[in-house]
């Protein structure tokens, strides 16, 4: 008898105890009814040995063939042999995969350690190209900064292990300063990998680097855009508020603070500037924050701009900024909506001696598809455009009175409920932490 009778006669004698079960469910159950049914389980542990056995006769010779750990596709399921670590037999474990790709299989290739220049708009990638050679901890995978869901970037940066096409790839401690590196031969990462991604994430460059480059700890300074329309707001002051970002501070009030893994708030400030942007739309200009640091808090460059957009609006003060860096006039965060996501751009990450490269075929393609993709957005823009102009009022009215409406609403920082200061956070985790 098979494995599949076997397990059909299991099946059918489950169903009919469970059948004899629901029978007798508001009914006592009488001698004969208790012999039967212990019968029944009898002849079903007797079907389990023997399936057991059965199994251990075709797991047998699958111990010892050198491609057990590898997996066998059927069509688009997939199934892999794994060895079980507590008895040594082998078990058998369905993996739906929609590729039917298998890292595992291509860890005698040669391989190297590389940084990827981003952007997107949000590692599936990596798998369709055949270029990952392990799971996310053999790939020693980091990346650069941790953008929330709907930050865009145009120079994020992750480090991992690809696939190599050279033979012995250099991974030496100094590799990424080697003016000599040889390139020869390699896969042209960009090209390959932008290939299989969707339109609004692609990668801009590569890079060889040191086995010890972290993009996240190597990281020396980042750079955050901000964009946002420059119509009714004071550009002059919000010069003025930026300003005071600068330096080293500590940014508790400007951020979403995490109390259990986060006990410094200090970060450093490199600059906080504004500038025109070359894009304009019925007299309204787009403008843009720019902002670098060494590291950035949770929601620290959200947080700094929604108050610079106060001031801006006339709703604060510049001097504001000075009160809420000082921890000791100001314990406890005011509570405020931070700005919105969507503006917010991750522009770039600098790292002593990477100097990303893009193949000249790679580059050409990545410019022709950035282009249509401008091309695309600007046909969008211009039917909103027309949506917009065939439901405008005609009564001439004017928002202002909803702006001045909106200022007279406005509670100052200082005079808004606080939330509980980082020492208040401590206390309340130490006090749980000792039940």
């Amino acid at each position: 008898m098979d494995g599949a009778e076997l397990f059909t006669d299991i099946t059918e004698t489950t169903g009919a105890i469970r059948k004899t079960l629901e029978a007798n469910e508001f009914q006592p159950f009488d001698g004969n009814q208790i012999a039967s049914l212990q019968s029944q389980l009898r002849l079903l542990q007797d079907r389990v040995k023997e399936l057991e056995e059965e199994n251990s006769k075709l797991s047998s010779p699958l111990a010892s063939c050198c491609c057990s750990e590898r997996r066998m596709n059927f069509g688009d399921r997939s199934c892999s042999i794994e060895k079980s670590t507590e008895s040594g037999t082998t078990k058998k474990k369905s993996v739906e995969r929609t590729t039917g790709y298998n890292t595992r299989i291509l860890d005698h290739c040669s391989k190297r350690y590389i940084a990827l220049k981003v952007m997107y708009f949000g590692q599936r990638a990596l798998e369709k190209a055949r270029l990952l050679v392990g799971g996310r901890k053999e790939s020693c995978y980091s990346r650069c900064g941790r953008t929330d869901k709907g930050v865009s970037s145009v120079g994020q940066v992750i480090a991992l292990y690809l696939r190599s096409n050279l033979k012995d790839p250099p991974n030496a401690e100094n590799s990424c300063h080697n003016a000599e590196e040889q390139h020869d031969g390699e896969i042209d990462y960009v090209r390959v990998i932008n290939k299989v991604l969707p339109n609004d994430i692609r990668v801009l460059g590569w890079c060889p680097v040191p086995v010890g480059f972290s993009a996240r700890f190597s990281c020396l300074r980042r750079k955050y855009k901000y964009f946002f329309w420059g119509a009714n707001l004071d550009i002059s002051a919000m010069e003025r508020a930026g300003k005071k970002f600068v330096g080293e501070h500590d940014f508790r009030n400007f951020c979403k603070m995490d109390a259990a893994n986060v006990h410094n708030y200090r970060r450093c400030i490199m600059s906080f500037d504004i500038s025109p942007c070359d894009v304009r739309t019925e007299g309204n200009l787009l403008w843009a924050f720019n902002i670098e640091g060494s590291a950035f808090l949770w929601h620290q460059v959200r947080c700094m701009v929604a108050v610079v957009f106060m001031v801006g609006q006339g709703l604060e003060d510049p001097d504001v900024v000075d009160i809420l860096l000082d921890p000791l006039r100001t314990p406890r965060k005011p509570q405020y909506v931070m700005a919105s996501e969507n503006p917010l751009v991750l522009h770039s990450c600098e790292f002593e001696g990477v100097k990303f490269r893009c193949s000249s075929d790679a580059g050409e393609a990545l410019q022709l598809h950035l282009s249509n993709e401008i091309r695309t957005y600007k046909l969008q823009a211009a039917i909103f455009k027309e949506a917009l102009l065939s439901c405008l009022p005609n009564d001439g009215s004017s928002s202002d009175n909803r702006k001045l409406k909106k200022k007279n609403s406005h509670v100052a920082l200082l005079s808004r409920p606080t939330e509980p200061s980082y020492e208040e956070r401590r206390a309340k985790l130490d006090s749980t932490s000792t039940i």
